[in-house]
């Protein structure tokens, strides 16, 4: 077996085709064809079948990708401890992220990064309107690493780093007239009703969040939709209004008491992920490793909805 050929065939299980694996591999579809057909040659299995439009694992496939996966971590390794050994440095950590992840969670990451590596220059680049464009920055070789949202691909490792649920909050006053006191549940239909803000139309948390309410057949009382998550937040904290916003962004207000959470009882929370992501190809330098220590270790402290505070 061949890296390459272990790479086109993670590929091609995580797109159920061949055309789209080819382009994301920038390569084409008879090379993507050409390399599986080798690795099931050499194996003396197929690995893949035909089902419902798109192609699916055969029993050898789901046999072989866990420790594809594995092979494929193991050579980033390699490249890694073959890496460490180059002198110099390559200037600047590069990093990309999610807007949202620059507001919320860099400014402290950054300022404990620099207290531990005050010579290391660190340049941040955002991705203005989905994570996406943090995964072509990192595939680029814009970024040397990139934080966002759920994003796989298989030409990049993932670490997720915690839980960023889309989580239901008001103003403390508002609730207090719009419910029993001291009842933090509501029922979706309830909550259809309430005057809700909306923002970053067409991006997936604005798709995710009108979800909830279609698959119940209901309508939401949008009065509201604004362009940033900030934005957001500031109608919710005047009492415009109630929001899905994420975790990350209103931790500190649901902390204070400011904005309050509301579980919803009938449906089920949006769950998401906040994920570091970097290239398979390039090895993280000592600066990179260094900085995602410290974004761990600040992450770590997060209060998630659902779990309770360290002491």
């Amino acid at each position: 077996m061949e890296i390459g050929q272990i790479e086109t065939f993670i590929a091609v299980a995580t797109f159920g085709g061949f055309h789209r694996a080819a382009e994301a591999l920038h390569m084409s579809q008879p090379a993507v064809s050409a390399r599986i057909k080798a690795l099931e040659q050499s194996l003396g299995v197929t690995l893949f079948t035909r089902g419902q439009g798109a192609l699916v694992l055969s029993q050898a496939g789901r046999a072989l990708k866990p420790h594809a996966e594995q092979l494929l971590r193991q050579a980033a390794l390699a490249r890694q401890s073959i890496h460490e050994l180059q002198p110099g440095g390559l200037g600047a950590l590069r990093i990309a992220a999610a807007l949202s992840v620059c507001t919320y969670l860099l400014p402290d990451v950054l300022s404990r990064f620099h207290d531990e590596h005050p010579n290391v220059m660190v340049t941040i680049r955002s991705g203005t309107s989905s994570s996406n464009e943090v995964l072509e920055m990192v595939m680029s070789g814009d970024a040397e690493i990139g934080l966002a949202r759920s994003l796989y691909h298989p030409e990049i490792e993932k670490v997720s780093l915690r839980a960023d649920p889309l989580v239901l909050v008001g103003e403390s006053s508002l609730w207090s007239r719009t419910a029993r006191p001291g009842h933090l549940e509501a029922h979706l239909e309830q909550v259809a009703e309430w005057p809700l803000i909306f923002f970053d139309r067409g991006s997936t948390d604005w798709t995710l969040t009108h979800a909830i309410f279609r698959r119940a057949g209901l309508v939401p009382n949008v009065v509201l939709e604004v362009e940033v998550i900030e934005t957001a937040k500031k109608m919710v904290e005047r009492g415009l209004g109630l929001a899905f916003l994420p975790h990350l962004a209103v931790a500190q207000e649901i902390e204070k008491g400011t904005l309050v959470c509301i579980e919803i009882a009938d449906a089920e929370p949006v769950r998401r992920t906040l994920d570091v992501i970097y290239s398979r190809h390039r090895p993280l330098r000592a600066e990179a490793q260094a900085f995602l220590s410290v974004v761990k270790s600040a992450l770590s402290e997060a209060v998630i909805p659902g779990k309770k505070a360290k002491h």
